[in-house]
């Protein structure tokens, strides 16, 4: 029966993990995979979280199922951490997911449910694994303009366009901060005029931020989800932990339906945890726990406040003095765009023969739209990247 099957695309970003590892240079660099690495290249664990994964380890007295919709005070902590006082009371449900592609799965299942013949568009460019994880059914995916290669920046007018010209059976993936994988974001004012337009057109607005606080601020970063909290009848969210407190392997995600009043929030809250059912079961709690003692404990909290600025700031700093050499060595301001943009990601604007001349000639390795993981980079490497940049693309 398996002669039957061919052999899917090799994902993009992960393709490169085993041929970075085979590679013998000592000086090869890895831009590709997205995690946070500290300046000697290690993907730390904040001291926040080993601090409260010993309460957990201390305390926890069972290891049976959690419920569907999982750890209910992780739900609530991040429904503050994300949603702040912007939160419509009885208007928005949140559940535990594994990891924030287990939210994206889940709200697209509730998606079809709610909108069986919905169109979901993504910007251009977006997460590889967007549609992969949103294509459900007979829902089609479509794109709208984001981003400008010739700018480097938001092409907003031909973005705001596109979306006047949707309707109610229209969802639209919007990032809630550090876009993925381009680093370009949307100014507030950008974001309430998006608000407004979700107003005027019906179609149903879908936040995934899976970075908050990598970019301008904990706070900072929600402003677009909160504004529309406050602004539009209905809303999808998901949420990763992975990034902001340091948990990829756990899987630490949230989902979160927001609806026009309490009675159909519930509704959608139901179809949730029955899609969860039908899914995966019950989520894992190792995680969610972890994050739920640091959300709770004052000292804890603004410990991982404090650690998350820190990886933050780290990166902002190597931005800068990235956009400062490729101006230093190219005589120009071409690659200043990567001083303005935010969070891990940016875009170098080379072909993807060009990102594998990176590789072979200098060992240096990115994903083939040429993204590359700022916060992969270490200060002692940067000229070397950047002089590479300018040969390869010469």
């Amino acid at each position: 029966m398996f002669e039957s099957l061919s052999s899917p695309k090799p994902d993009a970003i992960l393709a490169q993990m085993a041929p970075f590892k085979d590679d013998p240079r000592a000086d090869k660099m890895n831009l590709g995979i997205g995690v946070y690495m500290d300046d000697l290249g290690n993907t730390i664990i904040p001291n926040s979280v080993k601090l409260a994964e010993q309460r957990l380890l201390d305390s926890e007295n069972s290891k049976t199922y959690v419920g569907l919709a999982g750890n209910v005070s992780y739900n609530q902590a991040m429904k503050e951490i994300v949603f702040g006082d912007a939160a419509p009371e009885g208007r928005i449900n949140g559940m535990q997911t594994p990891g924030g592609s287990g939210a994206l799965a889940v709200l697209a299942e509730l998606m079809g449910r709610m909108r069986p013949n919905a169109k979901v568009w993504l910007s251009t460019p977006t997460w590889p694994n967007h549609a992969a994880l949103l294509t459900k059914g007979s829902i089609e995916i479509g794109e709208y303009p984001y981003f400008d290669p010739e700018t480097c920046s938001v092409d907003f007018d031909a973005m705001a366009a596109k979306l006047r010209t949707l309707g109610p059976d229209d969802v639209v993936i919007l990032h809630g901060c550090c876009h993925n994988p381009t680093g370009a974001n949307l100014t507030n004012a950008q974001w309430d005029e998006v608000a407004e337009i979700v107003k005027e057109t019906g179609f149903l607005p879908f936040f995934d931020i899976a970075y908050q606080g990598f970019g301008d601020g904990l706070e900072e970063d929600a402003y677009g989800v909160r504004h529309f909290a406050n602004t539009v009848d209905e809303m999808l969210v998901a949420v990763s932990c992975s990034k902001n407190f340091g948990m990829y392997r756990d899987r630490v995600g949230c989902a979160f339906a927001m609806g026009l009043n309490e009675e159909t929030a519930a509704v959608a809250y139901a179809n949730m945890q029955n899609i969860a059912r039908g899914i995966y079961s019950m989520p894992p709690d190792h995680g969610a726990s972890v994050v739920s003692i640091i959300w709770q404990d004052d000292e804890l909290r603004e410990q991982w406040k404090s650690e998350l600025k820190v990886m933050s700031d780290r990166m902002t700093s190597l931005r800068t003095q990235l956009a400062e050499s490729f101006r230093k060595h190219s005589g120009g301001n071409k690659y200043d765009f990567i001083g303005v943009h935010r969070g891990m990601f940016s875009l170098l604007g080379l072909t993807p023969e060009q990102v594998e001349t990176m590789k072979k000639d200098h060992g240096i390795y990115m994903i083939s739209d040429s993204r590359i993981n700022i916060a992969g980079v270490q200060e002692e490497n940067i000229d070397r990247l950047v002089k590479a940049v300018l040969v390869v693309a010469s």
